[in-house]
């Protein structure tokens, strides 16, 4: 089953609009059309803009118990349309229908937390009197909305990476532009739906598509756009960086991640986690599995069982229950896959399984011997390629794994908590998880890494403080 969606608008300050020019949505399974999107102008974004000067406003205005209702409303009507969610996922993403119906569901749950979270925007007491001279003043400071978010979407997790700024935007007072992965714009079109059907006001909520060339620029460098807020590839991160100015800027860039496997570990968990942290949509996932350390005494053992694993994942139609792994997003990535593999090859590294590709399929693969000089071995694949190392302690496996430009998160699997409470530490991250894969993650928990992987963290609690400000009040007193 395929979900075709022709002809579908875009959301601009809540008006569906049309567009002249179109940006055909492919199936990267079989490059057919599914859909077509209009492609914004850089006319079209300044004008989202200015509405959203109004729906900054609005959003400000709308007491907490409302930002509540909507939310939790938007949230259900997913919930009521799921399958509906689930099926656009799986034919516009590299997303197996299965891992899109997980995706889903935890879109459902970030919203749902933001609608929670929205009570609990608080503010303290200040002492003022701590200071002499300042006895007779009292006061407090309390959060408020920072204004007109602008955030920038991928392609890897099209629903629920959007729900993440959504939620958190609307839950603080904000209004909020979304510009989605142009490959991937009709999951968040469907977010849009949901809030439009839930009674958001318009104005508060825009879901522009269009290419990043013509509508980015007039996105990130606008004044009026308080912050930006972007997943996506460290170029492009940068890019957005030297363009901003002064606003507030969130980053979620990426990450190489680094698991240990310690000879005391579960060793069937420790495949069963990797396997799935490295092959968890075609592999293209910013918190993937894509170097393993693993002490030299079970090396062998744990690579057996890990190839055995990757070699029997089914791969093939996104829409089967029985699919394991579906396609990259695009037949190009699965090039540039394929060439980095390659390298690897070339330069000395031996291939354990996989390392076919067939169109924008790729096999899960295995590499071990990986030279340093390769770029595998240092920048994010973003594809199913793992990499097997064997250390001799763990001093060696953490060194290695900081040893890298990146820091997003990372798993440890040990029975030893003093081993556990060491790599903690020691590793250079912006997570680490004891005998889970660098891939778990829940949407209610601080997201974000160190180094290139990002700057500030997600989390919808996190997000929130990201988007507002304290603002201070202070009250001299007198007659006392």
């Amino acid at each position: 089953m395929t979900t075709h969606l022709k002809g579908q608008k875009m959301f601009l300050a809540g008006q569906w609009v049309n567009s002249e020019r179109v940006i055909e949505v492919r199936d990267p399974q079989d490059n057919s059309i599914i859909g077509t999107v209009p492609a914004a102008t850089a006319e079209d974004m300044l004008e989202c803009i200015e509405q959203a000067k109004q729906g900054a406003k609005i959003a400000a205005a709308m007491p907490v118990h409302q930002r509540m209702k909507v939310i939790y409303a938007a949230a259900d009507y997913i919930e009521q349309n799921s399958e509906k969610y689930a099926r656009t996922i799986a034919s516009e993403s590299s997303k197996t229908i299965r891992e899109s119906r997980k995706e889903v569901g935890r879109a459902i749950q970030t919203l749902r937390i933001s609608a929670e979270e929205a009570r609990r925007i608080h503010g303290e007491t200040i002492p003022f009197d701590q200071s002499p001279g300042s006895e007779n003043r009292v006061g407090y400071f309390y959060r408020f909305p920072i204004g007109i978010i602008g955030a920038i979407t991928p392609f890897n997790d099209p629903l629920n990476l959007v729900a993440h700024k959504i939620g958190p935007a609307i839950a603080s007072g904000n209004a909020i532009i979304v510009k989605p992965a142009t490959v991937t714009p009709l999951s968040a079109l469907l977010l849009a739906e949901a809030f439009a059907e839930a009674g958001l006001p318009s104005k508060v909520l825009s879901v522009i598509t269009g290419h990043g060339r013509e509508i980015g620029d007039a996105l990130v460098t606008h004044p009026a756009v308080r912050m930006i807020t972007f997943t996506g590839g460290l170029e492009a991160g940068e890019e957005i960086m030297r363009k901003a100015g002064l606003k507030k800027i969130g980053m979620e860039l990426g990450s190489n991640s680094p698991v240990i496997v310690l000879p005391d570990a579960d060793l069937d968990d420790a495949v069963d986690s990797s396997v799935s942290g490295a092959f968890w949509a075609a592999g293209q996932n910013c918190l993937g599995v894509q170097r393993i350390y693993i002490q030299q005494s079970v090396f062998h053992l744990f690579m057996e069982k890990f190839i055995e694993q990757a070699a029997g994942y089914l791969v093939g139609d996104k829409q089967s229950e029985l699919t394991d792994m579906g396609p990259l997003i695009t037949e190009k990535e699965a090039v540039r896959v394929e060439n980095l593999v390659n390298e690897a090859i070339e330069k000395g590294a031996s291939l354990l399984t996989g390392g076919e590709r067939t169109g924008a399929f790729y096999a899960p693969t295995v590499l071990t011997d990986v030279p340093e000089d390769c770029t595998l071995a240092t920048e994010e694949i973003f594809g199913p390629v793992v990499l097997l190392y064997s250390v001799t302690d763990l001093d060696e496996a953490i060194e290695l794994s900081n040893g890298v430009e990146y820091g997003l998160q990372a798993g440890i699997f040990t029975k030893d908590i003093d081993q556990a409470h060491k790599a903690i530490a020691k590793m250079d991250v912006g997570g680490i998880m004891i005998n889970d894969s660098s891939d778990y993650r829940i949407d209610a928990m601080p997201f974000g890494g160190v180094k290139q992987s990002g700057l500030g963290r997600e989390g919808i609690k996190f997000s929130i403080q990201e988007m507002t400000e304290p603002k201070v009040v202070c009250f001299k007193l007198s007659g006392q």
